[in-house]
């Protein structure tokens, strides 16, 4: 695991986020499908307003292949997210964007992480990102990969266990939670 400069960060730089086990409880074999499933995890309100300070953009991108799968719909989905904002922002945190892939892991779809697809969406509609100017906060290898295949810093947030030993050289950072990396980058 490298450690990174945190003192490095300023508004210049873009933190993309995982959504489920790092925004929120992460439902074992199930989906986040409704709002009154989706639990923030300790912490994260609190955090998301440091980050909003540090980070001059925000950016969720998820893996939703419930949809694919046919347990929830898009709009399900949005509604999900736009209270998930608004309790964000009530806390005086922000999310500026959301990106979201619905497709089965099986589909191998260019927007399905770790695919970098997300990444590239979110730079075609804010230009001013630069992923050698960007973070990754997730917590799986996925999240990883796709950061380090995007050029990003990485940090493995070991809310469901620990990273696999195999996969620790792709991540820059490991924290407990988002709560912990957000302490990191105050201190």
């Amino acid at each position: 695991m490298k450690i990174f400069d945190n003192s490095a960060i300023d508004r210049s730089w873009t933190l993309f986020l995982d959504r489920d086990g790092v925004i929120n409880r992460r439902l074992p074999g199930d989906y986040v499908k409704r709002w009154d499933e989706f639990e923030f995890l300790p912490g994260v309100l609190d955090a998301m307003p440091v980050l909003a300070h540090i980070f001059g953009t925000i950016v969720i991108v998820t893996n939703q292949q419930g949809i694919a799968k046919g347990l929830y719909t898009e709009d399900d989905l949005r509604l999900v997210h736009e209270k998930m904002q608004a309790r964000v922002s009530e806390h005086g945190g922000r999310i500026d964007r959301i990106y979201f892939s619905p497709h089965a892991a099986a589909e191998n779809h260019p927007t399905r992480k770790p695919a970098i697809g997300m990444a590239l969406q979110a730079k075609s509609d804010l230009p001013a990102i630069d992923f050698s100017k960007s973070v990754i906060v997730g917590d799986s290898v996925s999240d990883m990969q796709f950061g380090r295949t995007a050029g990003m810093k990485t940090v493995f947030a070991k809310t469901d266990g620990a990273l696999p030993e195999e996969h620790k050289a792709l991540a820059d950072l490991e924290v407990n939670s988002l709560f912990y990396f957000a302490k990191w980058l105050a201190d």
